[in-house]
This record gives C-alpha cells, sequence and structure tokens, in this order.
C-alpha cells in the first residue's frame, strides 16, 4: 500500500528544508550577499520560523515585517544619533524589544537588527536595500513553496496576527 506523499514526515521535512534553502538563496543573491553580510543571522533566523514554524504568531507577516524593519529603523537611529558605543547597542536592543512587544510584532530573528545595523553602520538606504529586500524575498517564497506540497499549512496563516497573540508577555501578569 502506497502512502500519500502528504502523509510522509520526513518528505514534508525535506520539502520544508529545501525551500528554507531556496528562499534564503534568493534572498541573499537579490541583496548582494558581500555588501550586507551581518544580514545573515536575522534572515537565517526568519528562514528557520517561516518554513518550520509556519503557524506560529512569530512566523506571521505583521511579526515578520514588523519587528525586522521597527529593529532595523531603530538600530539605524540610534547609530545615526550615538555612534557605536556599547551602551548604544544595548539602547538599541531594549527599544526593540519595547517597539516589538507594543506593537506586538514580535518576531525573535529581528532582535538581531538593531544590533546588525549599529555593528554595519548602517545609512537609513540600508532599511530599504537590505531589509526590505532580504525578507520580502523570504516572504514571497514561502508563500509559493507552502502551496506546491499537498497537506501542508499555507503560509501566510493569518496576516496580522499579533505577536504575542494577546498583552499577557511572560512574566507580566500572574493568571
Amino acid at each position: 500500500m502506497k502512502i500519500p506523499i502528504n502523509q510522509r514526515p520526513l518528505a514534508r521535512l525535506l520539502w520544508c528544508a529545501i525551500g528554507a534553502s531556496v528562499a534564503l538563496f534568493f534572498a541573499l543573491w537579490v541583496i548582494k550577499l558581500p555588501e550586507a553580510p551581518f544580514l545573515l543571522a536575522s534572515l537565517g533566523g526568519s528562514t528557520i520560523f517561516l518554513f518550520g514554524l509556519t503557524r506560529v504568531p512569530a512566523a506571521q507577516p505583521r511579526a515578520l515585517f514588523g519587528g525586522h524593519l521597527g529593529g532595523a529603523f531603530i538600530g539605524i537611529a540610534c547609530y545615526q544619533i550615538w555612534g557605536d558605543t556599547i551602551l548604544v547597542y544595548t539602547t538599541a536592543t531594549a527599544l526593540t524589544l519595547c517597539f516589538m512587544l507594543l506593537t506586538r510584532t514580535v518576531h525573535p530573528p529581528a532582535g538581531a537588527n538593531p544590533i546588525i545595523m549599529i555593528h554595519a553602520h548602517s545609512g537609513w538606504p540600508a532599511l530599504w536595500e537590505s531589509v526590505f529586500l532580504g525578507i520580502g524575498c523570504l516572504f514571497l517564497v514561502v508563500i509559493v513553496w507552502s502551496r506546491l506540497y499537498p497537506g501542508l499549512a499555507h503560509y501566510p496563516v493569518s496576516f496580522m496576527e499579533p505577536s504575542p497573540p494577546n498583552l499577557n508577555w511572560g512574566g507580566w501578569r500572574r493568571d
């Protein structure tokens, strides 16, 4: 008896791994990897979320785009205003945490963006040329890829789902 392809866990895993590779290759090719090497960290993490954790709120477009663009914006702004001291790195990361929680756009890999932007001494063009184009490429590939394999959850599951789903963040409130 032949098992349908959508019921083969190893085949699904391989499909997701190949999709992640294709998406990351495409993103790195578009943003011209040698010109934006530090963005590797956050794009790699986002690829894991998109292809491995497709249904979680942190993988949905609101968190993907909001978290990445917000974190990168904060990193660039902090660098432009204060330079690249350790205090600037930590302040930018704390501001990014606050931004993501308050806007409910938490996407953990994007937490690296302020550090990346400061370390790379990024200017405002990096917001478009590296961050937006990179995550846009991942986004487009995962939309197509998730629809090609029978039985996979189609990405996005919920375009504007907040991350976190409610305002009870971690240890803020006792239940």
